[in-house]
């Protein structure tokens, strides 16, 4: 399914459907609907996240940025301090590097009259992904919307999330069907605490950021903030900072400028990350720069998600 028009009024505005932005647009016709019957899942969905505190999206305007990288890593960064329970819900359906990440490859999703239980990596930190759910690790997932949406519903009402004091959802890159339904389940709980949005330093990653930062104010959906990615390269020997990516356009901090967002942070590009995530394991114990940085990113995230100001902004630039 095709993403939204640019000018799309948004699926809670008076004009959805109707706009002339959004001839062509693959929703048209339900966005349009003068009487949609409200859908019975979204009490269930309410019900079945009443538990859940604070609900964070991770976005990317691009894959190959490491959003699920990061995803992965915020997790496990929140789920340091044992007094909290995280959930990491990976909705890149046809992407799921979720388990290779967090070292779950080989689990099954264990199923019970009362809904599906998650896979826990520690005690407090549990996992769902539609790839415990494939028979093999080479399978490809070949849906259309539908099928994905229902999955992605599955994932909210029937996962026994229990009481968590952070859910963190991966998702796809871009601005797809899988994040309008996102938008639409989670407002039935009331409230979305916000995106994070993972980006290189590079205009053409940034260029699709700009973009990601606009789906989210049409569907009112807070951004906590901006991580740059891959910001630099240590070198493991040396210790010295080498500018891969270069920031030709500003990178985050121009951008942070343009749409009024803020920056929570840097992440290096450091090999030992990467070899951490093929193993499926947590480099929090390792003496390298990134370690600071997540624990900062993540205290960054903890102080928006606990401030009544982490509201879309007006201040669309033109």
């Amino acid at each position: 399914m095709e993403p939204p028009p640019e000018h799309c009024p948004g699926t809670e505005s008076e004009l959805a459907g109707k706009a002339a932005s959004c001839a062509g647009c693959p929703n048209q016709e339900i966005c349009a609907a003068a009487n949609p019957k409200p859908d019975p899942d979204l009490e269930v969905i309410a019900k079945s996240l009443s538990g859940v505190k604070h609900k964070i999206l991770v976005f990317s305007g691009k894959g190959g940025v490491g959003k699920s990288t990061v995803a992965a890593n915020l997790s496990w960064f929140l789920a340091a301090d044992d007094r909290n329970q995280i959930g990491l819900m990976d909705v890149d359906i046809c992407g799921p590097s979720i388990p290779k990440i967090m070292g779950l490859e080989r689990e099954k999703v264990h199923r019970s009259n009362t809904g599906w239980s998650p896979v826990y990596v520690e005690d407090n930190l549990a996992v769902m992904s539609v790839g415990f759910l494939l028979p093999s690790q080479k399978e490809s997932v070949i849906w259309r919307g539908a099928k994905k949406n229902g999955l992605i519903k599955q994932f909210l009402k029937d996962v026994e999330w229990g009481d968590l004091d952070y859910l963190v959802i991966d998702t796809p890159p871009g601005t797809s069907d899988e994040h309008i339904s996102l938008a639409q389940y989670l407002s039935a709980t009331g409230r979305i605490d916000g995106a994070v949005i993972v980006t290189t330093p590079q205009e053409v990653s940034l260029m699709d950021v700009r973009k990601e930062i606009m789906f989210c104010r049409k569907v009112n959906i807070p951004i906590l903030g901006v991580i740059e990615n891959m910001s630099g390269f240590i070198c493991t020997k040396c210790h010295k900072e080498t500018k891969i990516f270069p920031a030709t356009t500003g990178g985050v901090d121009s951008l942070s400028k343009e749409f009024d967002v803020p920056v929570l942070g840097r992440l290096p590009l450091d090999p030992r990350i990467a070899k951490a995530c093929d193993n499926g394991e947590s480099f929090m114990d390792l003496d390298i720069p990134a370690v600071q940085s997540y624990h900062n990113i993540v205290s960054e995230i903890k102080r928006a998600c606990h401030s009544d100001t982490n509201t879309p902004s007006e201040n669309v630039p033109s």
